[in-house]
């Protein structure tokens, strides 16, 4: 049976130099995002305090601004702040290289230097809520898409993935986490892995995506379009077949991918035997939506008004979730924090490979209102299933590969006995 995949090892010495690097980069990162934080709250306050101090009948100052030796000191704050942090970046930029170099690895990380779990879950969730303007400015904390084994970046060479993957068969499996989750969380607490379940139950050689969730799904899916072409061209072994179980927002990731990279003519697609979708919020999740209530409710109040911008903190990954927006053409051409028209092109589930859905509920019952107005308590029903009342907008799934399981969170999908019983048949065949 294929082992499970190496663990980050525990060690009582001090930091290599490969984890003192990484702790550089990671603090180099955090100075950055506390620089924009402040000079943020600093826009934030004098908003705010503009509001307070115009007098009504009277222009007020411009855009948020004050005026006089107020204003002066709004702008002296920012002009310190970015000069203190600009220093701290510079420090920082040039100390990392030299402890990587210290480490044997160049300018790169050691791959041997693990993360912990703890890190990588923190990492994770500040990606999804601000992953878009962390890849924006450049900030050493913004993931890059990569597969992953054993919490390590899987090289996409042939050679070198024989080496990584010595256990490897012909048949490759690519898990995709959902929003501000990473890899190593698809084990979860009772010690199962689908990934690794379905290695030892059906002989796939598992890999872990992990990727940056808080930018746009297209973007992310035209990335992994790519990295899929260069995997199966490169697999050790001849595929014999070739599977994708995605969770949550990895869903619509999975389903962009497939869309660009039929539109690329690439080979995977063609090649692609099964794709099963865990909790997926095909069209939409209504906290999202919330969001965009909260927004458009303080936008609407005078004083309040300058909060909103807190509000739209959230990343362009959150928003895509208000619909399920799958391609650039769903969210180009608008203010993503506008309005709530579904604009999405209507793509149906692609030819060629089989498709399977579980949706959880919360619900004790069919029947059990709970269920339809929570869902799994983060996604509803007739989303994960793809139902919508526009017939163009549902997607037609094969009778019998669609399965609600009752007393399921969004989360319990990951760990289920029954979801992972479901999904070893369904691969089975």
């Amino acid at each position: 049976m294929p082992p499970r995949p190496p663990e980050p090892p525990e060690s009582d010495d001090g930091p290599t130099a490969a984890e003192a690097a990484s702790h550089a980069r990671a603090l180099r990162g955090a100075a950055k995002l506390a620089t924009e934080a402040t000079t943020g709250l600093t826009d934030l306050i004098e908003a705010v305090h503009a509001r307070i101090a115009s007098v009504p009948g009277l222009p007020g100052p411009a855009q948020g601004r004050t005026r006089g030796v107020t204003g002066l000191v709004y702008k002296t704050v920012r002009g310190v702040t970015r000069a203190v942090g600009g220093s701290v970046d510079t420090l920082l930029g040039a100390l990392s290289p030299m402890l990587a170099q210290r480490a044997g690895a160049g300018t790169d990380l050691d791959p041997s230097a693990l993360p912990s779990p703890g890190r990588e879950a923190l990492l994770a969730a500040l990606n999804g809520v601000l992953g878009d303007h962390l890849a924006r400015t450049a900030n050493p904390l913004a993931i890059r898409l990569a597969f992953r084994h054993g919490g390590r970046a899987l090289p996409i060479l042939r050679e070198a993935l024989a080496a990584a993957l010595p256990e490897a068969t012909g048949r490759p499996l690519v898990l995709i986490h959902g929003l501000c989750m990473n890899d190593l969380q698809w084990r979860r607490s009772n010690g199962h892995d689908h990934g690794t379940a379905l290695a030892q139950a059906l002989g796939f050689t598992p890999v872990w995506l992990h990727y940056n969730s808080g930018l746009h799904v297209s973007t992310n899916g035209r990335a992994l379009a790519n990295q899929l072409e260069q995997l199966l061209a490169q697999w050790p072994h001849p595929v014999e077949r070739f599977a994708i179980v995605a969770h949550s927002m990895g869903g619509l990731l999975a389903r962009s991918a497939l869309h660009y990279g039929r539109a690329a003519d690439h080979h995977w697609p063609h090649r692609l035997d099964d794709l099963a979708f865990l909790g997926p919020p095909h069209h939409g999740a209504p906290l999202e939506r919330a969001g965009q209530d909260i927004d458009t409710l303080l936008s609407a109040t005078p004083y309040a008004a300058p909060f909103a911008r807190l509000a739209r903190l959230r990343s362009a990954g959150i928003t895509d979730l208000r619909h399920g927006n799958l391609v650039d053409e769903d969210w180009k051409g608008g203010d993503r924090f506008e309005g709530a028209t579904d604009r999405r092109q209507a793509i149906p589930l692609a030819a060629g490979p089989r498709h399977y859905a579980i949706a959880g509920t919360l619900a004790q019952a069919e029947g059990d209102p709970k269920g339809k107005l929570l869902g799994d308590g983060l996604v509803p029903v007739a989303s994960a299933l793809g139902k919508h009342r526009l017939a163009k907008r549902t997607l037609k799934f094969v009778p019998g590969h669609q399965r609600v399981f009752e007393q399921v969170g969004h989360m319990k999908l990951l760990s289920e006995p029954a979801v992972f019983e479901q999904l070893r048949d369904w691969l089975r065949h």
